[in-house]
């Protein structure tokens, strides 16, 4: 069946509801309203106010109450609308979650999801428009999701649910109305596993949630060139899947990454160093990265658009390693 990323997302939450109980979902404005985006509307009218609630606008408290509620035998699913606010809660996202199992003990579970919008929307500007995956995968103990389409995002936000560790998940603002075919049946996507959206024999695109789509568009265009592109969709962050990345560069030989973070300190920047460290002597060449612009994104739509990658920004950066 044709649905959209928004609607794959919100058919994940209401299966997992129906056959866990324990699943429980809370944030800002999911319950009567739906969500912004339409993502949780007909939960509240299938499952009640005791398993989906309103919250205050207090990030911190919806994290700390996600906490307590995991401790106790609850599998919250929460929401922060923006994931440029789960800033305002990282005290309780860097210590208190990604740090629980280590402190008290591997008996001690932690099944709790953080879903979160980000990334770039025709003019939303610097404070709801940034892609903070980044600066999460420097806490040990997150398992970090960043889907790009609409079967990936179904399929692992359920795995996401059914984790006994917590989990932030990431969904670009871009992809909620992209559509795709989805099966009837249930299905999971176990986390961790990166996925091969194009196969190719000369350069090894790994890139992240929308950049995905443009790298796709780039490996067009490259193919008309003569140049022959693997596209790698890690889906998940952290942990990370080395082993498809490593097994692609062995073809390859040449690595751009590509994300909508910021270039310093951003996600390439971690992946080339693990490239550089355990792959060097397959590599031709540098592992190029391309990312945002180092600058708050611009309400401005013309100079925001110059401010992000598109496909090409990739193209010259794949061109630059031949």
């Amino acid at each position: 069946m044709l649905k959209t990323y928004a609607q794959a997302i919100g058919d994940a939450m209401k299966e997992e509801m129906r056959n866990d109980d324990n699943v429980i979902v809370f944030g800002e404005d999911v319950a009567e309203f739906g969500n912004i985006f339409g993502i949780t509307r007909g939960i509240l009218e299938e499952f009640g106010p005791d398993r989906i609630k309103n919250t205050p606008i207090s990030e911190t408290a919806i994290v700390g109450s996600a906490i307590g509620a995991a401790t106790v035998g609850l599998r919250p699913c929460i929401e922060l609308m923006y994931a440029d606010f789960a800033l305002v809660a990282f005290s309780e996202i860097y210590h208190s979650i990604g740090k629980w199992r280590f402190l008290h003990g591997p008996e001690y579970k932690l099944p709790l999801v953080i879903r979160m919008a980000m990334g770039s929307s025709f003019g939303a500007g610097a404070e709801h428009s940034n892609c903070v995956e980044s600066l999460f995968m420097h806490a040990p103990g997150l398992t970090i999701v960043s889907p790009s389409s609409a079967y990936d995002a179904k399929g692992l936000l359920k795995s996401a649910i059914r984790s006994d560790n917590p989990v932030l998940f990431f969904e670009h603002k871009q992809l909620y109305q992209t559509k795709e075919e989805i099966p009837e049946e249930e299905y999971t996507i176990p986390l961790g596993v990166a996925d091969i959206k194009r196969e190719g024999t000369d350069v090894t695109i790994i890139a992240v949630s929308l950049m995905v789509k443009k790298a796709l568009e780039a490996a067009e265009i490259l193919a008309e060139k003569g140049i022959s592109v693997e596209v790698i969709d890690p889906r998940t962050l952290a942990p990370f899947d080395k082993d498809t990345v490593f097994e692609s560069i062995r073809k390859t030989h040449r690595v751009v990454v590509v994300e909508e973070s910021h270039k310093t300190g951003g996600i390439g920047a971690e992946l080339a160093a693990m490239i550089q460290e355990e792959m060097y002597d397959e590599l031709d060449g540098p592992v190029v990265r391309v990312a945002s612009l180092d600058v708050p994104l611009p309400y401005n739509i013309e100079m925001e658009l110059h401010s992000i990658p598109n496909a090409e920004k990739i193209v010259t950066a794949v061109e630059s390693l031949f």
